[in-house]
């Protein structure tokens, strides 16, 4: 066993990456205050080679060097959009027949390892506030609401993690 190179990983450039096919997931983030955890989402999102990041309300917006410094240029291959309101960006994916789940801890929540989503299903997955979560009236405008199984005694993640790990099970249920 060795470590690949750089050459080895077959990395795209930016102008690969603004053609290639992307995977039908939109990520909302709603008022998140770290520009750390935008900066965190937008190289996720590039990982995955996901469609677009809406950030919504107080969330910080790039050029910002506290993004780009977790971004890792993600900010320049990812597409974005900004919207005032959260609720703005969802009807905005509504319209564009998006099906629109908050990733909250909620009565009746979908658990993430019992979902799967079709090949081509094209999803908006909306992360909520560090402290307060998904706006509730986000949530009343959601198809349904996904929740991360956890089995400690905290029953949170950090906003970057949750994004990594949903993200990646809604991708890899495609791949």
């Amino acid at each position: 066993m060795r470590k690949l190179s750089m050459e080895e990983l077959n990395r795209k450039s930016v102008e690969e990456f603004r053609q290639a096919d992307k995977i039908p997931i939109v990520v909302v983030l709603d008022n998140i205050r770290s520009m750390h955890n935008v900066g965190s989402v937008f190289r996720t999102a590039d990982a995955f080679l996901l469609e677009a990041v809406y950030l919504c309300g107080f969330t910080p917006q790039p050029p910002h060097r506290d993004i780009h410094k977790t971004a890792l240029g993600a900010t320049e291959t990812v597409k974005w959009q900004y919207f005032s309101k959260t609720v703005e960006a969802v009807h905005t994916l509504k319209e564009k027949g998006y099906g629109i789940y908050a990733v909250e801890q909620v009565t009746d929540s979908y658990k993430l390892n019992r979902l799967a989503a079709e090949p081509d299903e094209k999803l908006a997955l909306v992360f909520g506030n560090e402290v307060s979560g998904v706006d509730p009236e986000v949530i009343a405008l959601s198809d349904g609401c996904i929740e991360i199984p956890q089995l400690g005694m905290k029953h949170s993640l950090n906003i970057s993690v949750a994004a990594g790990i949903v993200l990646w099970e809604m991708v890899r249920s495609r791949l």
